[in-house]
């Protein structure tokens, strides 16, 4: 059930390749599973089939909940990453430093992880449902791995330290209140906005233009997010990262 350290390795590939595969959907025009309309067209007309409002209102209460969705999967992401930092977040390998326990893991363990997960969910809705079907599946089965990976990691390489961090923190639901101190750490909160531009443009298509209902608007704006997140990251300094998770 863990992730092992080769896919740890080639995780950002593998995120992708689910995502791209869920837009492309293949199997709608070759074996004719599922439906070519997006997620959120199909979920508006679900909802006023049932009577439950008309499509325009259907419509509405749909694209907000899409956005809030992806802005809380971009706010944990730079969050996270603000406190972790861009060399730790994006490294290839796991690694073992001192137990990070400041902003958002103060509450949780894997707020990268779930701010992903917000993310996915949210491009879903430009999705065809087979399609937001599958992404959402496989990157939940993949996330849950990849954690299962890095704690086995991380107990064993530094033990009873990370043992009672991981009692005291949830795993996947953050606590409202928590008895953890901050360590004082400063967050990196431009280096974490510009390393994490991707969650950012999935939730500028789903505030501003999905009231274009133009499905591919959407995606290129998504798309030029992530080619320019991929360009400040290469451009970024390394910094000097003493935590533990890398997500």
């Amino acid at each position: 059930m863990r992730a092992t350290a080769i896919e740890f390795r080639l995780r950002m590939l593998i995120n992708a390749a689910i995502i791209i595969l869920g837009f492309w959907a293949p199997w709608i025009e070759h074996w004719g599973i599922g439906r070519p309309i997006s997620t959120w067209e199909w979920l508006a007309l679900a909802l006023s089939r049932h009577t439950v409002a008309n499509f325009a209102l259907a419509t509405t209460v749909v694209m907000i909940a899409g956005a809030c969705i992806a802005a809380l999967g971009a706010l944990l992401r730079i969050w996270g990453t603000a406190y972790l930092g861009t060399a730790t977040v994006h490294n290839l390998d796991m690694k073992a430093g001192a137990v990070m326990a400041d902003g958002p893991f103060r509450y949780m363990r894997n707020p990268l992880y779930i701010g992903l997960w917000c993310m996915v969910v949210a491009m879903g809705f430009i999705m065809a449902p087979t399609g937001a079907l599958f992404a959402i599946v496989l990157i939940t089965i993949f996330l849950l791995r990849l954690i299962l990976g890095e704690e086995a990691f991380l107990s064993a390489q530094l033990g009873e330290t990370y043992k009672a961090y991981l009692r005291a923190v949830p795993r996947l639901f953050p606590r409202v209140h928590t008895s953890l101190p901050s360590a004082g750490m400063k967050p990196q909160w431009l280096r974490a906005f510009l390393a994490e531009l991707t969650p950012v443009g999935v939730f500028v298509a789903l505030a501003f233009f999905s009231w274009s209902y133009d499905n591919r608007l959407m995606g290129r704006t998504i798309l030029i997010a992530f080619g320019l997140s991929l360009v400040t990251r290469a451009f970024l300094p390394g910094a000097l990262s003493g935590s533990t998770q890398a997500e």
